[in-house]
């Protein structure tokens, strides 16, 4: 089957046949009808996870994917052939910028009945992601108010929906031509990030949820209250991730290292910093499906490409430019 595979760090993923995937008992086979990119997928290939997530090349890149099911594994129960379907698989099991992709069963769910597959594709990370963040760790709720940095593309413009589905007050930052956009799906405070400086403008808030990191994520600790939480997806990792990704003491050791300055600077005013890389999660996104069905919560797809033009789009994608996300589509 055709895929597009990272066979060497900071090199154009190759477009190229490779083995079918293996199926275990527990796993589904996928034929790929649309995949999301993501900023993950250009980091792996710049190589700036390697410690994180050793790889061994060549990997076949993707981290969304939505699609028709066309096996199941001998102990699989939940899903037949025909069933249409969205995933977030695993970091073992990434590869959904494939024609088929081979996904366990406990990170798969079924697709929403509302939404197209280009849509369904847009979803798993980054609603997975707002999941994380806003409902398991930060158990955000009514008479809260949370910060949502760079609200318009694809983690921003799920969590601003999430956060005010859940009854919170939320902020964020954009550009000036992104105003209306955020502003219609909830945002109640939005500030231009070119010309405004949100630290003069919010206070007392509870959350922060940044993907941006550096100077932006050491100032937005002082917009928290006394024991708010900020939570980066963009860095630095800390002891949390190490664990998550099982205790290696060296890693450890460096995650600790790498995010002492922000957890001291975090300390000193009072509130907490932690940092989220989200995890595949079949029952979350069943979850997520409902809220979308209901109308609470609709995927932003700014651009749709096809398979082939997978590799030169990815590259590109730090540029900007595109609300919500860009999907890879096989129809």
């Amino acid at each position: 089957m055709k895929a597009f595979v990272l066979t060497q760090y900071k090199q154009p993923l190759q477009q190229i046949d490779v083995p079918e995937p293996v199926l275990g008992d527990h796993d589904v086979l996928v034929q790929v009808k649309a995949a999301g990119l993501n900023q993950l997928d250009e980091k792996i290939r710049l190589g700036e996870f390697k410690q994180v997530l050793p790889y061994k090349l060549p990997q076949v890149l993707g981290h969304d994917v939505a699609g028709t099911v066309v096996q199941i594994g001998e102990k699989v129960r939940s899903f037949k052939p025909g069933d249409e379907v969205f995933a977030r698989p695993g970091n073992d099991s990434i590869g959904t910028f494939a024609e088929r992709v081979a996904v366990a069963e406990e990170d798969l769910a079924i697709k929403p009945a509302t939404i197209s597959m280009e849509e369904a594709g847009s979803l798993p990370l980054v609603a997975l992601t707002a999941w994380q963040a806003l409902v398991e760790r930060g158990s955000v709720g009514p008479g809260q108010k949370v910060l949502i940095h760079a609200g318009a593309g694809g983690v921003g413009s799920i969590a601003i929906q999430l956060a005010k589905y859940l009854g919170a007050t939320v902020a964020t930052t954009v550009s000036a031509g992104n105003r209306g956009f955020v502003r219609e799906l909830g945002a109640d405070v939005v500030i231009d990030y070119r010309t405004e400086d949100f630290t003069e403008i919010l206070h007392d808030y509870d959350l922060v949820l940044d993907s941006l990191g550096g100077e932006n994520l050491e100032r937005s600790l002082k917009v928290l209250k006394k024991g708010g939480r900020a939570i980066g997806i963009a860095g630095p990792p800390d002891a949390g991730l190490a664990r998550q990704l099982g205790g290696n003491p060296v890693l450890l050791g460096l995650m600790t290292l790498l995010s002492s300055r922000i957890r001291r600077q975090a300390r000193q005013l009072g509130v907490t910093y932690e940092f989220l890389f989200m995890q595949a999660n079949g029952k979350q996104l069943r979850e997520i499906a409902a809220l979308i069905d209901a109308g609470d919560i609709k995927p932003i797809v700014g651009r749709v490409i096809p398979f082939d033009q997978t590799s030169d789009v990815l590259a590109a994608l730090d540029k900007g430019g595109v609300r919500g996300k860009t999907v890879v589509s096989h129809l």
